[in-house]
């Protein structure tokens, strides 16, 4: 699995950061020339935003001495994440764990994704001391273990948290943190900005990879006000982000048919100027600039790649990536590769091997007291939940500890449980089995009773091809890995909008996903489309969230339960964690109520009033819960948007099981 998940989409770089490669092989002049005009844009705009760095530094010292005022320095800052979101498509393309985690991550206490033993200041091999050699190599290429110190939690750096602070009631007070953080910001760039100007050629496969990833970090990050928690200045941003994408296709564009060239440049026309009437964030309709402009454009540039014979990364290189190079749609049921989570390869399934698995889910022989199975409380009906506030244990009396989730696209996750105690499906399986008060079994156990069945020898011989070999754990976990990958759908009424395969969604759901993607603030945790905490625009990773969960809807009292702190993982113990669970879907939430880790909250209505107060914070409970990631300011949603938030919540249910 880790293999795989060292898989990214971005992988050729591996071949040429920090070097320069002799591209002797091409023939073509007119692509020698597009690389050159990519590196010349690419460079320009790079110095750019260098600058721009450097100007909000020189003003945030000015700022400290009471020289500047606060809407010059706020102005300074909306023009340095400008000048970002030019270069943000290709930085994030090469560079994303440094982005995330020095330039432009979430503004949340995080751990240390490099932790260094600063007190080893001698030189090695690499002929650099720790703090030399974090400051010349972008985090994405560092040997992260060879000056590894103990892991520890860091404080937000870099441009979301500025945004927040610069944009906040208190500015007057953060003065010194401000400077603080632009200095840290200057010292941050330098490795990825040495990084990318070191580069001699920029390939067409990755200038249209990284611009299509672009569209779909414009939609599920940018415009949900993920990006800008403090100035909402996410529209403006946007208008920024295609502009800079227009610039530097244009080489590829011109090389392309003139059809397709011409169907590009009006789509990307018409949304810069969509944007740039449509400024104010709550009322901007999210819906109508998904379906008319991002969608166009995200299936367009695949055209003109096909008809330019661009193979993607993962073509290329033969890697497996969890995003789909070659999906038309953000919302396709083939947008992500659900063979990237999990240890059974796309080659070795098959639909034997599905029903095998199938048989195995509904076989209450495969636990120790032979009356419970993975249907007792992952019930088709209820989209794979069990309808119970906690699911009933084999023990007859008790329960255990948490709400059963959805299994429907429960595939489409780095991590798995509320804890994020598995990390993919096949330990995630063994974690249910092992359990006394589930399964109470363990592998052997079970093994050992099917190779003793006829009629399993005979369903694993089918799957597999077995003659006298005994049957394997690998082969239980891949049949039953193989029917849950199974349960995918992506085809609720909302799907079917934004395919175009139906023309008819309510005004209310409309409304709905607007405010859920907007106003509500829904997106910036459950991201489009799984609608989980699934990051895009690569999906590689599930963030949790401290939300500061009741123990019931009309007490205040947090609920006790720890979460993702105790989950026995040494790099989650931390007080970062404490009360903190995975994001979990809410598509087909209409059929799998109660709702959260707990169960405590039975309808709709319930959660929504949860999260408009802004959770246990927002309703007073700051001291029990010191570390909430959910906003504490109340959303001041009315009854109408209540309603139309659930509208488009229920327009999500497709239980085809």
């Amino acid at each position: 699995m880790l293999l795989k998940k060292l898989s990214f989409v971005f992988i050729p770089i591996l071949f040429t950061v920090l070097f320069n490669i002799n591209f002797s092989s091409r023939k073509q002049t007119n692509d020698y020339q597009d690389i050159q005009d990519f590196k010349q844009i690419i460079d320009n705009n790079i110095n750019v935003f260098k600058n721009e760095i450097d100007l909000l530094n020189s003003d945030a010292l000015v700022f400290q001495n009471d020289i500047k005022s606060i809407s010059e320095l706020q102005s300074q800052l909306l023009k340095t994440r400008k000048a970002y979101k030019k270069v943000e498509y290709i930085l994030e393309y090469f560079y994303p764990e440094h982005i995330k985690a020095y330039i432009n991550g979430a503004p949340l206490a995080h751990v240390d994704p490099n932790p260094v033993k600063e007190e080893y200041n001698v030189k090695s091999y690499y002929t650099a001391t720790p703090k030399e050699y974090g400051k010349n190599m972008p985090l994405d290429y560092r040997d992260k273990n060879h000056f590894r110190g103990e892991a520890k939690v860091l404080l937000p750096v870099g441009l979301q948290v500025l945004d927040e602070l610069i944009f906040s009631d208190d500015i007057a007070n953060e003065k010194e943190a401000i400077l603080n953080l632009t200095k840290q910001l200057e010292t941050d760039f330098f490795a990825v900005e040495s990084a990318i100007k070191k580069r001699q050629y920029l390939e067409d496969f990755e200038i249209i990879e990284a611009s299509r990833l672009e569209l779909i970090r414009i939609f599920t990050l940018g415009i949900t006000g993920y990006d800008t928690p403090g100035s909402l200045n996410a529209i403006e941003e946007a208008s920024t982000s295609l502009e800079a994408l227009q610039e530097v296709l244009n080489p590829l564009l011109l090389k392309s048919d003139s059809s397709n060239r011409k169907r590009v440049h009006a789509l990307f026309e018409e949304a810069i100027i969509y944007l740039k009437k449509n400024t104010d964030f709550n009322t901007f309709d999210r819906l109508t600039f998904l379906t008319q402009s991002i969608n166009p454009l995200y299936e367009k540039l695949l055209d003109v790649q096909k008809g330019l014979s661009i193979p993607s990364s993962a073509e290329k290189y033969k890697n497996l990536a969890s995003w789909n190079a070659s999906s038309t749609n953000l919302f396709s049921d083939d947008f992500l590769n659900p063979y990237y989570y999990s240890l059974l390869t796309e080659d070795d399934d098959n639909s034997t091997l599905r029903q095998l698995g199938k048989t195995l889910f509904y076989d209450e022989n495969m636990s120790s007291s032979g009356t419970m199975s993975c249907v007792s409380c992952h019930k088709p009906e209820l989209a794979f939940t069990d309808g119970r506030p906690k699911s009933m244990a084999s023990i007859d009396g008790k329960t255990l500890l948490r709400n059963s989730p959805t299994l429907i696209n429960a595939v489409f996750s780095d991590r798995y449980f509320y804890d994020l105690r598995a990390y993919d499906l096949e330990e995630q399986a063994e974690h249910v089995i092992e359990n006394h008060l589930e399964f109470n079994t363990n592998f052997s156990e079970i093994v050992k009773k099917i190779n003793e069945d006829e009629t399993y020898l005979n369903l694993f011989k089918k799957a597999f091809n077995n003659e006298d070999e005994e049957i394997t754990r690998y082969q239980f976990s891949s049949a039953l890995s193989s029917y849950v990958l199974s349960l995918q759908s992506f085809n609720s009424l909302f799907d079917q909008f934004v395919l175009r395969k139906t023309s008819k969604l309510s005004k209310k759901v409309k409304r709905g996903f607007n405010l859920f993607m907007g106003k509500a603030n829904c997106a910036t945790c459950h991201f489009a489309p799984t609608f989980s905490g699934l990051v895009p625009p690569l999906y590689r990773e599930n963030e949790s969230e401290v939300l500061g969960i009741l123990k019931t809807p009309d007490v205040l009292e947090v609920d006790a339960d720890l979460g993702r702190i105790d989950n026995n993982i040494p790099l989650d113990n931390y007080n970062i964690y404490k009360n903190s669970f995975k994001t979990t879907t809410i598509r087909n939430a209409k059929l799998t109520a109660p709702y959260f880790h707990n169960g405590a909250y039975n309808t709709l209505e319930q959660v929504i009033d949860f999260y408009n107060q802004g959770g246990a914070v927002g309703m007073g409970l700051s001291y029990e819960v010191t570390n909430q990631t959910l906003p504490p300011d109340k959303l001041d949603l009315s009854k109408r948007e209540i309603e139309d938030l659930i509208a488009f919540i229920e327009s999500l249910t497709d239980n085809p099981f």
